[in-house]
């Protein structure tokens, strides 16, 4: 985990989907050592309320885990506004969650997409709609949307996670342009190879690790922890004056 504090993220409000686990847990982690107000959205009850309960022994504020399906708009209304009323508006706001299941291009139907994009593209645009009013009555804030350079790499195994984390990217931009007349910044980050423990059961290998860390410059599998520091800087003062951005955090593939 960064060393690096930033003083002004104390007791600032962060909100964050998907943070039960992998990367989303990390970041969670990373606020709430930073002393800020952290709540995290996931659809994984145990795992979402054990993290919460682990970290809120050892954080200045405790951790607290709302359980719910973002593919459930109203369920995302209902989360931001019960944790403005119990932490305050909300500063800062991570729009981590995703799934990149593979899937066959010539066996995608129309509701696996309607699903998929559902789960990885439209609830970042509805979190961000929900969670703009207090940041505005704030006076201003940071959206952070977690993109991935998996759709810059031609990879042929999911081209309908491919096709919204494309999405993301645009989207963060129309939104820095909507919301910088009320101060709210939106910048997004494009992690490359992350070994998850998801990823680990799933899919990748050592081999395939290997594989990969031989094309970075950087000659390290990268861990959750490597997303962090640039989250924490993008929602930080430091970066006062950075949106529509896109931070790429693969250890030098691209």
């Amino acid at each position: 985990m960064p060393a690096a504090q930033f003083p002004e993220l104390k007791d600032r409000t962060v909100l964050v989907t998907g943070g039960g686990s992998g990367i989303g847990a990390a970041i969670v982690e990373g606020f709430a050592r930073q002393g800020a107000k952290v709540s995290f959205i996931d659809i994984a009850e145990d795992a979402g309320r054990a993290l919460a309960e682990n970290l809120s022994r050892e954080t200045v504020h405790p951790v607290s885990f709302h359980h719910a399906d973002l593919r459930d708009i109203e369920a995302i209304r209902r989360t931001v506004d019960t944790v403005v009323a119990n932490s305050g508006p909300i500063r800062v706001l991570v729009n981590n969650a995703a799934w990149d299941d593979r899937h066959e291009f010539d066996a995608v139907t129309e509701a696996y997409w309607d699903n998929n994009q559902a789960v990885n593209l439209r609830h970042v645009f509805f979190a961000s709609q929900a969670a703009a009013p207090s940041m505005r009555a704030a006076g201003g804030g940071a959206i952070i949307n977690m993109s991935s350079i998996a759709f810059k790499l031609n990879m042929g195994g999911f081209p309908s996670y491919a096709a919204a984390k494309a999405a993301v990217v645009g989207l963060t931009k129309s939104m820095a342009g909507k919301l910088g007349q009320d101060n709210i910044r939106v910048n997004c980050i494009l992690p490359g190879m992350v070994v998850t423990e998801r990823q680990m059961q799933l899919w990748l290998t050592e081999e395939s690790i290997a594989r990969s860390v031989e094309d970075q410059c950087l000659k390290t599998a990268l861990t959750p922890g490597a997303i962090v520091g640039p989250c924490l800087f993008l929602a930080s003062d430091c970066a006062a004056a950075m949106t529509a951005q896109s931070l790429i955090v693969d250890g030098g593939i691209l």
